[in-house]
């Protein structure tokens, strides 16, 4: 799969039009995997903070549910936000801002420095996701969103993969304060490029006419009432609980994998970088499978609803099977493989979320229907990294915070499966 050929396989392309579709999911990929990063650090840092600055693991699951939390609630006014602002400006300084913050926790000499640079991390990163749906709805019809989602989400695997093994390697090098200060640079540098180089689709519909037929639809801005009307749509707290059952556990592994292999799994922290990369190479793959298998759906006359709705309950309950044997396999060979092909189905599930969200609204909605499904997401996702290292503490091993997350995935199977209901008109 090459971006250039699942972007530009549009009827009648304009080349202004071709051009601008391979920038913004260009830009758009590598400010995930900036992203991802980013909140990927402290956990790659985890032993080595902990030591330093003398905090527990209870401690450091209040660390890394900062993020989160903050992450939650900052969802709730940024896509109104966006809808309003666009893209270019809201992304571009949350960019700057949130990689500020990572500079930040690259100075911090207490937990509480480091709670308010993840905090500010977390408010930083807020728009990343809701703007990468509204940029793709904004540039791409709605029976061909697919494959561009499957392409910004990629990052949320390639990064965690490469996390480990590069975080651990700057860590090791450099320390892990300079590890913080590195990322942060590269963040600010890329929010400086899509300030200079992305524009919103509003500023070419003159040159390109519109790609949906409807610009003055998409150009009228989004009204209070509306945004609240949102909040009285059954769809609408469907995506939210669901969504928390997706991202708690996405969350409970980006935060803790690195510590169940060492501490669970006895693995050396050289070894655990390389390990800890397998299960998100096959997220990846997960992530790949689902977009084109959405858009292949489609083609073959399933409903909008169904190519959505089957990749999500699928992924959530192979997810959710895999996670079990996990948490009770013997062997280290055989929780990885489990992990791995949890994360292949997880991420599965994930793509089939957003691509949701790209058809279930108007395309000047798409930034605030992904806030809120972000915000039900981190909502849930903040308890992972608490409650796990809560239990972890009590208990001294993984397996009831692997299996809580197993059943919370096939509660959210449920509410996708019977709590989404679209119309042939959802899609716009």
């Amino acid at each position: 799969m090459t971006i250039s050929r699942d972007l530009t396989n549009q009827t009648n392309v304009n080349p202004s039009l071709r051009t601008m579709q391979i920038t913004t999911m260009s830009m758009l990929i590598l400010a995930g995997l900036v992203n991802n990063l980013d909140r990927s650090a402290l956990s790659i840092a985890n032993s080595m903070i902990s030591e330093e600055l003398h905090i527990s693991a209870a401690g450091m699951g209040v660390l890394m549910s900062a993020f989160s939390l903050v992450y939650a609630f900052s969802q709730l006014p940024i896509g109104i936000i966006l809808d309003r602002l666009g893209a270019r400006l809201v992304l571009g300084w949350g960019l700057i801002v949130w990689s500020s913050a990572q500079v930040f926790c690259g100075l911090a000499n207490s937990f509480s420095h480091l709670f308010i640079g993840r905090a500010l991390l977390g408010a930083g990163e807020s728009p990343h996701y809701p703007a990468s749906a509204k940029a793709v709805s904004e540039w791409f019809s709605a029976e061909k969103r697919g494959g561009p989602t499957s392409l910004f989400l990629i990052a949320g695997t390639i990064a965690p993969a490469l996390a480990p093994p590069l975080l651990t390697f700057l860590m090791l090098s450099l320390g892990w304060r300079w590890m913080f200060m590195v990322l942060g640079g590269i963040g600010i540098a890329l929010g400086i490029a899509w300030l200079t180089f992305y524009r919103n689709r509003e500023d070419f519909d003159s040159k390109l006419g519109s790609l949906h037929g409807d610009a003055v639809s998409l150009h009228s801005k989004l009204s209070l009432r509306e945004w609240g009307g949102l909040f009285r749509q059954r769809n609408t707290w469907a995506m939210v609980f669901g969504s928390a059952g997706v991202i708690y556990m996405i969350w409970l592994y980006m935060s803790w994998l690195p510590a169940y292999l060492q501490h669970e799994r006895h693995v050396s922290l050289a070894l655990t970088g390389w390990l800890a990369a397998i299960p998100y190479a096959l997220g990846t793959l997960g992530q790949l499978s689902c977009g084109t298998l959405v858009d292949w759906l489609v083609r073959r006359g399933f409903s909008i609803s169904a190519s959505r709705k089957l990749p999500i309950c699928a992924g959530l309950i192979g997810a959710g099977v895999a996670t079990l044997f996990a948490a009770y396999l013997p062997t280290t060979t055989g929780a990885l493989i489990a992990i791995s092909v949890s994360m292949f189905c997880i991420y599965f599930a994930n793509v089939g979320t957003w691509a949701l969200v790209g058809v279930m609204v108007d395309t000047r909605l798409v930034a605030t229907m992904g806030s809120l499904l972000t915000f039900g997401g981190y909502l849930g996702g903040s308890a992972a990294p608490i409650i796990t290292g809560i239990l972890v503490d009590q208990t001294g091993s993984f397996a009831f915070a692997l299996s809580i997350s197993a059943v919370l995935a096939f509660a959210a199977a449920l509410i996708y499966l019977f709590g989404i209901k679209l119309d042939g008109s959802s899609a716009k």
